[in-house]
């Protein structure tokens, strides 16, 4: 006979169905045995109540709380349309800020035991300072030259440049659309384009894939601007347009002047106004040319959110239309970063880290691990 449990708490099992982003009563039409539990009709077994707490995303051990656990997240989370900060956001962002988060402990531990220094760039810079300033600093630290982006054919290639150049600074660049590698978890665009975890050891940049490429870009360099600040971050950027706060305005500043310099843009707009061909200049996305013109006033602010709107609507259309697939071991590349996952082989050689941690680390287990350590690490 199945053991059942009777000390169930009805305000935990209600919490945890609203966490989960359910309403009690559409939850309860396909859950009725839940139902039954709350209302003192029925009593769980330990595998019906462990099949409710993978179904609702909850540790175990959570249903014999006698009050839900307080839950916050490490950073403020900036909404454009709100003046306010947050902490509150849906269980796929917090599961997936918690990742990051344990990734970065860890990295941050193990770089400490190898006596690696503190990167000097980390939180260099601050609100008095001129954004220019910053773009210059953050240009040197990278290595790049003004011009950097036209070396490359693409802007597509541009990014996948710059992303290395990223990680060769000691900063890790994770891309990721979904929790972990549960496909089913997705992570809303217009709640979360992007998150930046600051540490003067190991900064953790993350940046929503399930994004347009085109505005991949400016979110990683405004999420770069936010390590020069040394302030972590989350952000929704709708639009491509910053929240109403001072260092969201300013890493805005610095992400265009990084990606589409002023002194080179105006003379570039004196000759041609056409999106596509400058964006072919600039080795970014057309989105990036026309917000650029707007940061400068060359369009009102309609016009670019026309353009906007319309490119997106572009992009949801061929996303639609392409179907998935893709190569998961190049997808978890990105998901995990290089430079992370090197880190965590090495520790795995010198005996410094188990295998279950490090599949707990990269959210890779067994022959899957080994055939990405070995095949596409590097």
């Amino acid at each position: 006979m199945s053991t059942r449990v009777e000390n169930i708490n009805k305000n935990i099992i209600e919490w945890a169905i609203v966490r989960n982003g359910n309403s009690l009563s559409e939850f309860y039409a396909q859950n009725p045995n839940v139902e039954s539990w709350v209302k003192g009709e029925k009593n769980p077994t330990l595998k019906q109540l462990e099949d409710f707490t993978h179904k609702v995303h909850v540790p175990f051990g959570y249903m014999f709380l006698e009050n839900p656990p307080i839950e916050n997240i490490p950073l403020p989370f900036f909404r454009t349309a709100n003046i306010n900060t947050s902490n509150k956001v849906s269980l796929n962002v917090f599961h997936t800020i918690h990742i990051i988060q344990d990734r970065q402990n860890w990295l941050t531990e193990y770089l400490d035991e190898l006596d690696f220094p503190n990167l000097n760039f980390v939180g260099k810079y601050n609100l008095n300072n001129d954004y220019k300033v910053i773009v210059n600093d953050i240009r040197n630290t990278l290595k790049l030259e003004l011009d950097w982006a036209s070396k490359h054919n693409t802007w597509e290639q541009a990014l996948d440049f710059l992303t290395n150049q990223i990680e060769e600074a000691g900063i890790i660049v994770t891309f990721n659309g979904i929790v972990g590698t549960n496909t089913r978890r997705i992570i809303d665009v217009n709640e979360c384009r992007g998150f930046v975890l600051v540490n003067n050891k190991a900064p953790f940049l993350f940046i929503n894939s399930a994004d347009a490429k085109a505005a991949q870009m400016f979110t990683l360099i405004h999420e770069l601007a936010h390590v020069w600040l040394g302030e972590s971050a989350g952000f929704d950027n709708q639009n491509l347009i910053p929240a109403n706060d001072p260092i969201e305005i300013l890493c805005d500043k610095v992400a265009a002047e990084f990606l589409v310099p002023e002194i080179i843009f105006m003379k570039k707009w004196e000759v041609t106004k056409d999106f596509k061909y400058l964006s072919r200049i600039f080795k970014v996305s057309q989105i990036v040319i026309a917000r650029r013109a707007l940061d400068l006033n060359l369009i009102t602010k309609s016009r670019f959110l026309e353009f906007y709107n319309q490119y997106m609507e572009d992009f949801k259309f061929k996303k639609d239309n392409q179907g998935s697939g893709g190569n998961f071991y190049a997808t978890a590349r990105k998901r995990v970063s290089l430079r992370f996952a090197s880190f965590v082989n090495n520790a795995v050689k010198e005996n410094r880290l188990l295998y279950r941690d490090a599949y707990k680390l990269t959210n890779l287990k067994g022959e899957t691990y080994n055939k990405f350590i070995t095949e596409y690490l590097y």
